[in-house]
């Protein structure tokens, strides 16, 4: 088997999709006609006190890749974030009806979250009743491509499901 290197966006965007369910020991991907073995209990839950020899993956990218898929692991978090970048600012009944199924206490605190790690502001309107509303800040931005290359991968899989 071929072994690559993947910029770290795309081991994240590939990474991300599956790590709902920790069941799996192993994620095995064939990308650009490569095979790429994760170890999900590896990246999730190792010390990282030493580099493994075979891994292109330095301590500094494992510890990041591991922040960003604490940061935005969860089911709604990715709906959410691509509303935002999609319509601007949204109040909390907008995000609930484009969210469909979330409860208003999940997200209530999938919005803590993601504000509470600096990718969305709050903002609480002088209005009669009070009304708040969430934007993208500049940082969450960044996220796009990630969200992009998952919504990408996911139509290719899909599809090839599909096609199956």
């Amino acid at each position: 088997m071929a072994t690559k290197s993947l910029p770290l966006a795309e081991i994240f965007a590939i990474t991300v999709t599956f790590i709902v369910n920790y069941n799996f020991k192993f994620l095995i991907v064939k990308l650009f006609e490569t095979n790429y073995i994760f170890a999900i209990h590896y990246l999730l839950e190792s010390d990282y006190k030493m580099r493994d020899k075979k891994s292109n993956l330095h301590k500094e990218d494992i510890l990041a890749l591991k922040d960003a898929l604490e940061l935005l692991s969860g089911k709604w978090k990715f709906c959410i974030l691509h509303n935002l970048s999609n319509y601007g600012t949204l109040r909390f009944k907008d995000l609930q009806e484009m969210s469909l199924g979330i409860t208003p206490k999940v997200l209530s605190k999938t919005l803590q979250e993601l504000e509470e790690n600096l990718l969305i502001t709050r903002t609480v309107n002088n209005t009669k009743p009070v009304t708040v509303s969430y934007a993208l800040t500049a940082h969450a931005k960044e996220t796009e491509a990630v969200v992009n290359a998952l919504i990408s991968f996911g139509l290719k899989h899909r599809k090839k499901i599909k096609d199956k």
